[in-house]
């Protein structure tokens, strides 16, 4: 079926659904997104036990707490900014966008307006020419901070006080504006020099009752409404208590390790971005928790490491990237025989394939719940029980 045909038969979809592409279900009402999302996990993993109901969103649009815009000109010189078609390096200008912050959307148009006053060029990636190349606006929707990145293809920003000024006065709920440099031809939005122009350079927001910095680089779940729910029903699924020993594998800047060490004796958490791990350890002080310890490492070498050493746990959360785990991860994982696994997935096709090699490796599903993250896209996020045999 074409995702993007018969939008008709949607009466609230997205007038860009066809030319943006990020929205893969936009020709469903949100009720038969879910159902559609419902029958995929069950075709993938019914054979390894109940698909419990997927969880959906009260309020399924406005969820995204990130929101990045590349800017450009079109043919006859107007500013654009928006993003790029599926697929394509074609900008498709948005204004307000149904699944991005609304604050956010508001504050990339009113930077896209400010630009000509402050004669400001957007960068041309075909001649290497221009400055302004992207703006990233992330948002904490517990404590309503907002960070403001302007990425711009070299340090030289002229009026940046008089700009930075310009913009606090029309958006007073900016916390910190930050000037990130990328000057390489790359895909990537965000290059390695930074400088703050106002503010910490920094936000925080609460998950699950732990604080979490955000820096412009570090990674954060972008729909936290669904991120509480879905840890929620993980920490349940883990059953933790004051002897438990867990470890969070793929442990990210620890936000499903700092949530389990509320709970739980010992925590440790391994991720292999070190600016990940930076962060894991700030927030890991920021919440005074002294139960829990970071590493950077590859999970497979790390697990592999610790049942040579003779290591246990009680519980292994892991959370691999869309391609899933690896088999000497999965191995390792064997060897050391935690009582409970709990996988949470972001690709129902890996996630089976991963299955398969733990329930033969001695573990038995008990539950599966998946939970909708990324409404009107066809992503799908699912958490796993296994247990020991």
């Amino acid at each position: 079926m074409s995702q993007t045909s018969n939008l008709k038969t949607n009466p609230d979809a997205c007038p860009l659904a066809k030319k943006c592409g990020g929205c893969q279900l936009q020709n469903m009402t949100y009720d038969r997104q879910l159902r559609w999302k419902q029958a995929r996990c069950e075709i993938l993993l019914k054979k390894f036990g109940k698909v419990s109901k997927i969880i959906g969103m009260d309020e399924p649009y406005h969820y995204r707490n990130k929101v990045q815009a590349a800017f450009g000109r079109t043919k006859s010189g107007k500013i654009i900014s928006g993003v790029y078609q599926s697929g394509s390096h074609r900008i498709v200008s948005v204004d307000s966008c149904m699944t991005e912050d609304e604050i956010a959307d508001k504050i990339i148009v009113d930077i896209r307006e400010m630009v000509p006053k402050f004669k400001i060029w957007t960068y041309d990636e075909d001649k290497g020419t221009g400055f302004l190349r992207h703006v990233l606006v992330k948002r904490g929707f517990t404590s309503g901070e907002v960070m403001v990145v302007i990425v711009g293809s070299s340090g030289y920003f002229p009026m940046k006080k008089k700009f930075t000024a310009a913009l606090l006065e029309k958006h007073p709920e900016i916390t910190t504006v930050v000037l990130n440099i990328n000057s390489k031809d790359t895909n990537l939005v965000l290059g390695d020099k930074e400088e703050v122009l106002f503010g910490d350079g920094y936000i925080e927001d609460t998950l699950c009752g732990c604080v979490f910095r955000i820096s412009p680089k570090s990674f954060y779940q972008i729909n936290p409404v669904q991120t509480e729910k879905l840890y929620n029903k993980a920490m349940e699924f883990a059953h933790l208590d004051a002897k438990s020993r867990v470890i969070d594998a793929y442990c990210g800047i620890g936000t499903i390790g700092l949530v389990a060490a509320k709970t739980a004796g010992e925590v440790i958490g391994v991720e292999l971005n070190p600016d990940a791990v930076k962060d894991a350890i700030s927030n890991c002080k920021r919440n005074s928790m002294k139960n829990a310890r970071f590493y950077c490492a590859d999970a497979g070498d790390f697990m592999e490491m610790l049942s040579e050493e003779g290591e246990s746990a009680d519980v292994v959360f892991m959370d691999p990237p869309r391609a899933g785990s690896s088999k000497k991860f999965i191995e390792s994982l064997a060897k050391m025989a935690p009582d409970r696994v709990v996988y949470i997935s972001c690709n129902p096709e890996t996630l089976a394939r991963d299955l398969q090699l733990l329930t033969k490796k001695g573990y038995k599903v008990k539950a599966i719940q998946p939970v909708d993250m990324f409404p009107h896209t066809n992503h799908i996020e699912c958490v796993v029980q296994l247990i020991k045999k």
